[in-house]
Order: C-alpha cells, then sequence, then structure tokens
C-alpha cells in the first residue's frame, strides 16, 4: 500500500539513515536478536564502527551468531552489559544511538526492558551523541513496564533543554492494542 503509515520501527529506521554513513559510530541500545546490529553494521561500512548492549547473554550470543554468518562481526563490539552503562564502554563520539525496548524477541517475557535503567540509559546516550546526533527510542505500551517507560520517557523529553536538543513524538492516535511509539532527539549544541 502506498500511503502505509508503517511503525515507529521504520520510523526510527528513516530518521536515522542519514547519519549511517561509511565510518559512523553508532549504538544499538538493545540488541535483542541482532537484527538492527545487523542493519546498523551494513550502513556503518568497513571503517564504521556498531557497540550494541544487552544483558541476555542469549541476545548476545544470536547476534553474534547473526553478524558472524553474513561477515559484519569484525565491525560490531557486542557487549553482555545493561545499556545504561554505555557512557562507560563506548570510548568515542557517536552519530545515532538507537533503541527498541521491550522484550527478546521470542524469549520469555519476564525480562523486559525497566524505567529505571532505560531513563539512565537515554541520559547516558545523550552523553556520548555527536552535535547532530540522532536518538531514537521505540517504546511498546502494550504491557505494564512499557506503559511506565513510554509516561517517563514523554516527561524526559519534554524536559530537555531546547537550546541543545529537538525532541519529538510520534504515534499512532485510533488505533487498538497500543502500537510502538517513537520518541527521537537531535542534539543540537555540547
Amino acid at each position: 500500500m502506498a500511503n502505509d503509515f508503517r511503525s515507529a520501527r521504520f520510523w526510527a529506521a528513516e530518521l536515522i539513515e542519514p547519519a549511517l554513513s561509511e565510518g559512523a559510530r553508532v549504538v544499538d541500545a538493545t540488541m535483542g536478536n541482532g537484527r538492527d546490529t545487523r542493519w546498523l553494521c551494513g550502513r556503518v561500512g568497513k571503517t564504521g564502527r556498531v557497540y550494541a548492549f544487552d544483558v541476555q547473554p542469549e541476545a548476545v550470543e544470536r547476534t553474534r551468531a547473526l553478524l558472524e554468518s553474513e561477515g559484519l562481526a569484525d565491525r560490531a563490539t557486542l557487549m553482555c552489559v545493561g545499556h545504561q552503562h554505555m557512557a562507560e564502554h563506548v570510548p568515542e563520539p557517536v552519530d545515532a544511538v538507537l533503541f527498541n525496548l521491550g522484550w527478546l524477541p521470542g524469549a520469555e517475557h519476564g525480562v523486559t526492558t525497566r524505567t529505571e535503567t532505560t531513563l539512565a540509559a537515554v541520559d547516558a546516550a545523550l552523553s556520548i551523541l555527536k552535535r547532530d546526533g540522532l536518538l531514537t527510542v521505540c517504546i511498546y505500551p502494550g504491557h505494564a513496564e512499557g506503559a511506565r517507560e513510554l509516561e517517563a520517557l514523554l516527561r524526559w523529553a519534554a524536559a530537555l533543554d531546547p537550546r541543545r536538543y529537538d525532541a519529538m513524538h510520534r504515534h499512532y492516535m485510533n488505533q487498538p492494542n497500543d502500537p510502538p511509539q517513537l520518541i527521537a532527539v537531535r542534539k543540537k549544541a555540547d
């Protein structure tokens, strides 16, 4: 369908794509099954670097296997560390940070991203983001913790200093089942 509005994940990719050139430095804050990490590795080229985080060893192994199968493993640094610690583990400023909140697809839903660590993580992301860098957060409010994350992240983004950041919120207004929503932030100044 030519006029399909698509999804929050599509909107995030559409916004981040211009920041992803050969040599770019980016963070996948929630690697999951590795699809976003793979996409980012393909976009940053041979001289780029993707730093990817997840607290679940299963996610790290799935991602590692996917990248190795596609010859992209040398472009990524995979860490079994909470995303709230990214500033401690990323040694350079980055062009973009991508979050896809929720749980590991295909795994038990008991382990999800948590509001407290997500808020710390988005602050950490801003601290390593280059000027004109972009942060995107796909939020899934269809479960209790996702709804809490959405409410907290909307307050967080609305409170950002407009002299330093542009923040936007994109979502469907009339769809059932609480579809994913997007918050995007562009860093204007340090």
